[in-house]
């Protein structure tokens, strides 16, 4: 068994405790690299069949080639799609600075859908090598009431022993790639020749290394126009992955207190 080999395994493990463990719960699908492993680890756990909803919570601010990816997969997937909308973001938190205040759109977006259809789990495609603050998460992460996140009291996780009971009021944040790294996304991708947006891909010198709405999200420099480019481009680069995230160059506590609010 190869390094893809057993992260596959985790993860199909880490979907079917979830769906014998947990009921209703739904699968976040934000049409990026990661979201798309989830959705075909998903479909290899359980047979080809998604015995549960994917859930794109919309902003209306998805780049074009998003919503037509995601229009076309739904249908040749056979996915149960949930597009749920975001409020606006005069609606937001005044406070955060402007990109993050944007993002937390998802964030109220997630917490509606949530609540519109009682989901007490909500599997998402995070990782820890993505960013400091998910570093901190679990396999099987608590959300308590409005899903707010206790990062400081967490259950342990010894073992590949998951504690999967749902708080009162709350709900399970099930994170199956979340040890994962970027170059093992493109290296599955490559292997299992899972379909992606094509912003991946360089045109005129420059890519998307990470996908979100269109007026918070800048491509990088990059000449890797396919993935096998892609792949021995993060063996070399010292850029961040989130470099292109706008909302991670403002207040140093932004993203934190967004993920402690119940972002993504």
């Amino acid at each position: 068994m190869d390094e893809l080999d057993r992260l596959e395994s985790e993860s199909i493990g880490i979907f079917r405790e979830a769906f014998a463990a947990i009921h209703p719960i739904g699968m976040l699908w934000s049409i990026g690299k990661d979201s798309n492993v989830m959705v075909w680890l998903a479909r290899k756990a359980f047979f080809g069949h998604l015995p549960f909803p994917v859930i794109h919570v919309d902003t209306g601010l998805e780049f074009p080639e998003v919503y037509e990816f995601r229009d076309r997969v739904a249908r040749e997937w056979s996915l149960n799609l949930i597009a749920a909308p975001c409020p606006p973001i005069e609606a937001m938190d005044q406070s955060l600075p402007p990109n993050a205040r944007s993002a937390s759109r998802k964030t109220a977006g997630l917490k509606q859908v949530v609540a519109d259809h009682g989901f007490r789990g909500i599997v998402a495609g995070i990782r820890r090598d993505e960013q400091s603050t998910r570093a901190k998460e679990r396999v099987f992460s608590p959300r308590g009431a409005e899903s707010k996140w206790d990062f400081r009291s967490q259950p342990p996780e010894f073992w590949g022993h998951f504690a999967t009971t749902v708080p009162e009021g709350g709900h399970v944040r099930i994170h199956p790639l979340l040890s994962w790294s970027e170059i093992d996304i493109w290296r599955y991708i490559q292997r299992e020749q899972i379909p992606v947006v094509p912003l991946y891909f360089s045109r005129n010198g420059m890519r998307f290394r990470s996908l979100g709405e269109s007026d918070i999200t800048v491509p990088v420099p990059s000449n890797a126009a396919t993935i096998a480019e892609i792949i021995a481009e993060l063996e070399t680069t010292r850029v961040p992955e989130r470099a292109g995230r706008t909302m991670d160059h403002e207040a140093e506590d932004s993203f934190e207190r967004l993920r402690v609010d119940g972002y993504m």
